[in-house]
């Protein structure tokens, strides 16, 4: 048999060169973006690269030039519709600014989060967005060490001292269980991942999501505003899984002097305890009243239609990839923490406190 053919010889800087009519100085000063050339010469160069195919090498190039044209992002979990959401501001941001963006998925894990920084930082990325998981900052001080600035979305790191952008979650939590309270609602549950420790104010080790954390006191003090006594077992602490919070709120609505309203804070949350209440039959929200935190698209969906607290999801990435551009371009603006409005959506899925509480099916019947 005949011998395949040789693959075809990649196109160099000399070749360019060559067929331009230019040295080879002069051509790679073109093609790699530095130094300057006439008007002429440069697209003399340009139009002997595109007839031959040349393809730049974009890892010399940044050697060269000290910029990769990328930005590294790093959120908890990309399948979640918040994430996606944000993900596609800091996109639609970048492009316009001629940047491209690389997707890292942390799971909620710190030390997962830890790995996909140092890794771009190795990639030479120029700028990160992190939704942090992790309570330390040092892998994120060593980014900027190196001479990548670091943005936050969504959540706050305390003493991290970078620009943050993020909602005012306690506010927002306040507002919204308020809604409850003015219900005649007195038995109010929360489904959170927050942490246990009622006086955390901030993210510290050991403590869970800063977002959840700051809600769960927004929770509390819309609670002590209006008199009524916090009750520990109506916090359930879940964790950032659907099926945890589906079992949290069986374990509520089965207690004799259960709640007749139930606040989530976030979607997975929402969705689990959407799941509990109708494999109980559980009147939405004539037996107890809901409201989530963000408003998803299926929460128009479901029946009755849920009330929510909605953020302004894609323009918090938009924002925070706007901030990384301009500190990319040179910006020396003291790092601050950018808070966008929240607004909360009133739908069907929230009443006023029943007169009486019924007997609920049991699980499974």
């Amino acid at each position: 048999m005949p011998n395949p053919p040789p693959p075809p010889r990649r196109v160099t800087i000399p070749d360019v060169a060559r067929h331009a009519g230019v040295g080879q100085a002069t051509a790679a000063r073109v093609l790699g973006g530095y130094g300057s050339s006439s008007a002429a010469t440069r697209e003399r160069v340009l139009a002997a690269a595109a007839e031959l195919g040349y393809s730049t090498n974009a890892v010399a190039r940044s050697m060269i030039s000290g910029r990769t044209h990328t930005l590294g992002v790093v959120v908890a979990d990309v399948e979640n519709a918040y994430f996606a959401r944000a993900v596609r501001g800091v996109t639609d941001v970048a492009a316009k600014a001629g940047l491209h963006v690389v997707l890292a998925n942390s799971d909620e894990k710190g030390e997962t989060e830890k790995s996909a920084v140092q890794m771009f930082i190795e990639r030479r990325v120029d700028g990160l967005v992190v939704a942090p998981a992790a309570t330390d900052h040092e892998h994120l001080d060593k980014a900027v060490a190196a001479g990548i600035p670091v943005v936050l979305l969504d959540r706050a790191l305390s003493g991290a001292g970078l620009d943050t952008v993020v909602v005012d979650n306690r506010g927002a939590a306040k507002a919204a269980v308020t809604r409850f309270t003015e219900a005649g609602h007195t038995r109010i549950a929360v489904v959170t991942s927050a942490s246990p420790d009622e006086n955390a104010t901030q993210l510290a080790p050991g403590a869970d999501i800063w977002t959840t954390t700051e809600r769960l006191t927004g929770y509390r003090q819309a609670l002590r505003a209006a008199g009524i006594p916090r009750g520990a077992e109506l916090i359930r602490h879940t964790g950032y899984d659907r099926t945890w919070a589906r079992s949290a709120v069986l374990e509520l609505m089965s207690s004799p002097d259960r709640p007749t309203a139930l606040f989530t804070t976030d979607n997975v949350a929402t969705l689990g305890t959407l799941d509990a209440l109708l494999d109980l039959d559980a009147h939405i929200p004539g037996d107890v009243s809901v409201i989530g935190f963000d408003d998803a698209e299926w929460a128009t969906l479901v029946r009755p239609r849920l009330s929510v607290v909605s953020q302004p999801v894609q323009e918090l990435g938009g924002l925070a990839a706007d901030i990384l551009v301009r500190r990319i371009n040179g910006s020396t603006a003291r790092p601050r923490r950018h808070t966008l409005p929240t607004a909360y959506v009133p739908r069907e899925s929230t009443g006023p406190a029943p007169a009486r509480v019924r007997p609920l099916r049991a699980p499974g019947e």
